[in-house]
């Protein structure tokens, strides 16, 4: 792995209603946290809904800034998963390592957001990332890293139980033609291996944290039995969430959730 990257952080589910989005996630059964808002400069706002070691982000932009463009730009086509963040220890490392390789990296970029706590408090969640260039999205899948300065203010333990008993992030789903080509850009990105699971090429991000997998979006949409006109021919579709106990496939905001005992 490039160094640093711990494993797969988080996925960003982007939305252009927020508080509809979280109202259609709650009904799947998630906690989220409270509704959260980024510095000015990055202009948007968010709800978690936070695991173990990972968690799924709906993101939307509030207020259109250079940072957000891409964001904008693919709220304009649709909703749904749109990018992979992996954990880094260290953002700016990370982003001088890929300089060092001749990779056009963005960043890092520093920004923050206030929490209120269940105690009644306030902190602020506080954040470092660098940025994969575009020419390196698997699949039209973004990819970045997030370092973490104030865990604590993000893995809040009230948040962490859900009524569907999700646990954890097995896999992103990503549409695509191409699974072998686009595991293998993704794989030479993050300095990976690839695996072959049936129809699926996945790759791994970290130890005990979920792979990426890639296939044709019939796959996907059999898989999380949804209809395949659901989900893009090209760019993130999905997720398998490990949980308790069976829970039937579901979709949300453009994204096709599928809960797996484990």
């Amino acid at each position: 792995m490039i160094p640093t990257i711990v494993g797969l952080d988080h996925l960003v589910v982007a939305v252009r209603d927020l508080d509809a989005a979280a109202d259609s996630w709650r009904a799947l059964g998630f906690t989220l946290s409270p509704r959260g808002l980024h510095s000015a400069h990055v202009g948007s706002g968010n709800y978690t809904m936070m695991f173990g070691e990972d968690y799924l982000e709906l993101l939307a932009v509030l207020t259109p800034q250079p940072h957000n463009q891409a964001l904008r730009d693919f709220l304009a086509k649709r909703e749904g998963l749109e990018r992979a963040a992996f954990t880094t220890t260290d953002a700016a490392a990370g982003a001088d390592a890929l300089r060092a390789r001749g990779v056009d990296s963005v960043g890092p970029l520093h920004f923050g957001r206030p929490v209120p706590m269940p105690d009644g408090s306030s902190t602020e969640a506080r954040f470092s990332v660098f940025r994969f260039p575009a020419s390196l999205y698997p699949a039209g899948l973004g990819i970045f890293a997030c370092q973490h300065h104030t865990r604590e203010a993000v893995w809040v333990p009230s948040l962490q139980t859900h009524a569907n008993g999700v646990t954890r992030i097995l896999r992103a789903l990503a549409a695509t033609q191409d699974p072998a080509g686009a595991a293998a850009k993704l794989a030479g990105a993050i300095d990976s291996t690839v695996r072959q699971d049936g129809d699926f090429h996945l790759v791994a991000t970290g130890p005990n944290r979920a792979d990426i997998a890639f296939a044709p979006r019939a796959v996907i949409a059999r898989l999380a039995h949804c209809a395949e006109d659901a989900l893009p021919q090209e760019g993130g579709a999905g997720m398998v969430l490990a949980t308790r106990t069976p829970r039937p496939p579901g979709l949300a905001t453009g994204v096709a959730v599928v809960f797996q005992t484990a």
